[in-house]
């Protein structure tokens, strides 16, 4: 997986680029929805092996998943915006896969559960999978996956972002 310093930043990053007039709300929602599919690491302490559908990077790092996660908070704090909501949302729940599936490690991602079980990667796999547990954060390991995400996640959200503010400014003047 990737940290959730790298889920949290894609989340910020997704919401700016396809609402503008992100709300604090949303932010929130987003970054945490981001975040949110690795609860599944609870499934090792209920003996859940790690290749079951409700494994670590299964169902909660589904497509159907972020549907449903997506629909659900745009359902209830949505209010006028709800289809922003649920695209920022679905977007910002779905990275989550889609940044496991570009590590060096783990089974894959279960992108199609419940429909298909198998477990997905992509062939380009360039970012350090991150220790699970905070104590291996901290440690060789952890900074090789600071560093990796920094290349590969932060710079381009960074050149993102700048772009979005350059272009925003630059119609306030026109």
């Amino acid at each position: 997986m990737a940290s959730i310093f790298g889920h949290g930043l894609v989340a910020y990053t997704t919401a700016k680029i396809i609402d503008s007039k992100t709300s604090k709300l949303l932010l929130f929602l987003a970054i945490g929805s981001s975040i949110l599919p690795d609860l599944d690491i609870l499934a090792f302490k209920f003996g859940i092996p790690y290749l079951h559908p409700f494994g670590h990077r299964g169902f909660s790092h589904s497509i159907m998943f972020a549907l449903i996660w997506s629909g659900l908070l745009s359902f209830f704090f949505g209010k006028t915006r709800k289809l922003v909501f649920m695209i920022v949302l679905f977007v910002s729940t779905f990275s989550h896969g889609v940044l496991d599936a570009l590590t060096t490690g783990g089974e894959g991602v279960g992108f199609f559960i419940p429909f298909e079980n198998s477990r997905h990667f992509f062939s380009y796999r360039i970012i350090k999978v991150s220790p699970i547990g905070i104590e291996k954060f901290f440690s060789e390991w952890g900074i090789q996956v600071i560093l990796s995400e920094l290349k590969y996640i932060a710079v381009p959200c960074a050149v993102i972002l700048l772009s979005l503010f350059v272009l925003k400014k630059r119609r306030k003047i026109v």
